[in-house]
């Protein structure tokens, strides 16, 4: 379990983390989400030890990680997959990580296998593509078999089947019984990945909650109806202060007023409906909506 009270970070006069609090559980894939200059790296980075907090505390098993003997056995991390000697194979740069943290020899191999990088084991790191030094970082990660996991950005430079597989890896950890922590700018690898969302923008805690509630947050969720009678819903629904948009011939859509409300004022009215379907919340607009208030770098068009 990741447990941050209060933490927070200033360099000089600017704070870049504020009295941040929030707790990341086993058992499931937490998402961590901001706005770009929201503070996840440099949380991140004291999680991990890497900053020292100005305020407050983060414990990784209930004690500062670096409290934690032979690290690799407790975390496991990938921040930056290109932090990787470009001299060393991938085999060595493995092995050097094991010895430092008492782990067996034999696991260099098993991870290597695991993250599909056993024939490149002997090449030189340097002449990787982004994607295997993802696969790289990973293998790292699991090096330690950790309770803990915490991935920054793990799908950048990856395939199709990089993304499939990562996913189905999180997922995998996750149902062991992990702690699992991701950190991505990429929507719909949340919507495909996280059960779980920690949200921040300018330092401070936005939301932590499950995904689908976050999404559901979604100002602009949107019902589709179909009818023969659609005048006459039209000023049903309008009247009790829906919003309605022609979508089409007996077809529109219905904002600010779920699906199951809109039926029972059709059956009320009498009114025959040929289609009611629910338009999914979706994250990335219910992101953008709440964390409008947080973005530290605007377009013009976004003023």
């Amino acid at each position: 379990m990741i447990e941050v009270n209060e933490l927070t970070k200033r360099y000089g006069d600017k704070t870049a983390v504020d009295r941040l609090s929030f707790t990341v559980r086993p058992g499931a894939v937490t998402g961590f989400l901001g706005p770009n200059g929201a503070g996840k790296s440099t949380t991140l980075r004291m999680i991990l030890g890497l900053d020292r907090p100005t305020g407050g505390t983060a414990t990784v098993g209930g004690v500062p990680f670096r409290e934690h003997a032979r690290g690799l056995h407790h975390v496991g991390a990938l921040l930056d997959a290109g932090q990787v000697h470009g001299g060393r194979t991938a085999a060595a740069h493995l092995s050097a990580l094991a010895r430092t943290n008492g782990i067996a020899p034999r696991r260099v191999h098993e991870v290597l296998e695991e993250v599909g990088l056993e024939d490149a084991a002997r090449r030189r790191v340097g002449g990787f593509s982004l994607g295997m030094k993802q696969r790289l970082g990973v293998a790292a990660a699991l090096l330690g078999d950790p309770p803990v996991l915490i991935f920054d950005e793990p799908i950048n430079g990856m395939d199709p089947e990089g993304v499939h597989w990562v996913r189905g890896l999180f997922r995998r950890l996750a149902a062991e019984g992990r702690t699992v922590f991701l950190s991505s700018h990429l929507m719909s690898e949340m919507e495909n990945t996280a059960d779980h969302l920690v949200v921040i923008g300018r330092g401070r805690l936005v939301a932590a909650e499950p995904l689908k509630d976050f999404a559901a947050r979604s100002l602009s969720a949107q019902v589709l109806v179909g009818t023969d009678q659609d005048a006459e819903l039209t000023e049903v629904l309008t009247a009790k202060g829906a919003s309605v948009e022609p979508a089409g011939v007996g077809r529109f859509t219905v904002t600010g007023m779920p699906a199951v409300r809109i039926g029972a004022l059709a059956a009320e009215y009498r009114i025959a409906l040929n289609e009611l379907t629910t338009r999914a919340a979706s994250l990335e607009e219910a992101f953008i909506q709440v964390t409008a208030d947080s973005v530290e770098y605007r377009t013009g068009e976004s003023r």
